[in-house]
């Protein structure tokens, strides 16, 4: 069989998975104005994202592991392209967050099958892999923002997408499978080592600069010029996008949880730049880093808990970006409104815990190689 048809399958359903993460700065303007609500109450809707596409990540993967990713991954698709169209009619701040967190639900369970596409395909270059099919979760806004930035109004983008993933979505995972004859520890077990919470609290905390960037990066950067905020709105997706090949590169040959902490260690000075008012460099280091991280917890989950269940393990996983969207966005837009530098801070400290859990990870798998 020819597996590369699955990195490409993957790839463009992330494309379309980016719009609800890394399209939101380009978004979230046009829906407080169209809305018209306060910036804290539009932000509830990302929150609502993180939550909703993480919790039913592990939900979708039980399926999708069990029975084959075809079924679940069409489901998910037309919920996803749900959210667009929702939005779209949405009368109301309700309508629209109901509408987003369904589309929410479907776009949590494609990224989980789309990464675990490329991680059950390629078990030989799994990082790589998975780097390309991910490169979709940032491309895929990098060439819709300038797009939808310069948009009157939120309802003729979300109509445009909506219809354009009801058609698309379904018929591509309608090609999705995977091998069989896989080995690895079900979720049962896997959740009851401390490695797997260590890496959970890892996880959360390197999630949560990224968070800041994706979701409150207009707020952050009012003080700069409306066409270099544009600007950066654009190039952040790109950076998290297009460079997750080559992490995923290097995560092969260096190893991937040393990658994850030289990642999570650039997460954490992006923030601290910010304490020292460097906003574009912020923006671009927490970008260059933030997406190949992400990613690449998915790799960590494979290669410490096998493949066979990886699915539903990244699955439970990823429920820390719920956790970690709650702290990036609404907390973290909270402090903002208190103080400025208080919350660079936080957002500073949340990624010193994401190395420092990650970096006792690796002690411990030394330490038990030893023994």
């Amino acid at each position: 069989m020819n597996r590369s048809k699955f990195i490409a399958i993957g790839l463009l359903v992330m494309g379309f998975n980016s719009l609800y993460q890394y399209s939101w700065n380009a978004l979230e303007p046009l829906l407080k104005s169209g809305l018209d609500v306060s910036i804290v109450q539009i932000s509830l809707g990302f929150t609502l994202f993180s939550i909703f596409s993480s919790a039913f990540q592990p939900i979708g993967g039980h399926f999708a592991d069990k029975h084959g990713p075809r079924g679940i991954g069409i489901i998910s698709g037309i919920l996803s392209a749900i959210g667009f169209l929702g939005t779209y009619f949405s009368p109301s701040l309700i309508f629209f967050l109901i509408s987003w967190s369904i589309g929410s639900i479907g776009e949590g369970i494609l990224y989980g099958i789309s990464a675990n596409l490329a991680m059950k395909w390629f078990r030989d270059k799994m990082a790589l892999a998975t780097g390309i099919v991910s490169m979709g979760f940032g491309l895929g806004s990098a060439i819709a923002n300038p797009f939808i930035s310069q948009a009157q109004n939120f309802r003729t983008v979300t109509l445009i997408i909506g219809l354009t993933e009801i058609i698309l979505l379904p018929a591509l995972m309608s090609f999705a499978e995977y091998p069989k004859n896989l080995a690895g520890q079900p979720p049962k077990q896997a959740i009851l080592t401390l490695k797997f919470w260590l890496i959970y609290l890892s996880f959360v905390g390197a999630v949560v600069p990224l968070t800041m960037m994706s979701s409150e990066l207009p707020i952050i950067a009012k003080t700069l010029p409306y066409q270099e905020v544009v600007i950066l709105i654009s190039i952040f997706p790109l950076l998290s996008g297009g460079l997750r090949p080559i992490f995923g590169k290097i995560a092969d040959t260096l190893g991937i949880t040393k990658t994850v902490v030289i990642l999570n260690s650039l997460l954490t000075i992006g923030s601290a730049l910010l304490l020292l008012g460097l906003i574009p460099e912020s923006t671009i280091l927490i970008g260059f880093a933030g997406g190949s991280m992400i990613t690449l917890y998915f790799n960590v989950a494979g290669e410490i808990f096998g493949i066979r269940f990886s699915t539903v393990n990244s699955g439970i996983l990823y429920t820390g970006k719920a956790l970690g969207g709650i702290l990036g966005s609404v907390v973290f837009a909270f402090l903002f409104v208190i103080n400025t530098q208080i919350s660079y801070i936080y957002s500073t400290i949340c990624g010193l815990i994401g190395v420092t859990a990650m970096l006792t990870v690796i002690l411990m798998t030394k330490q038990s190689r030893k023994i």
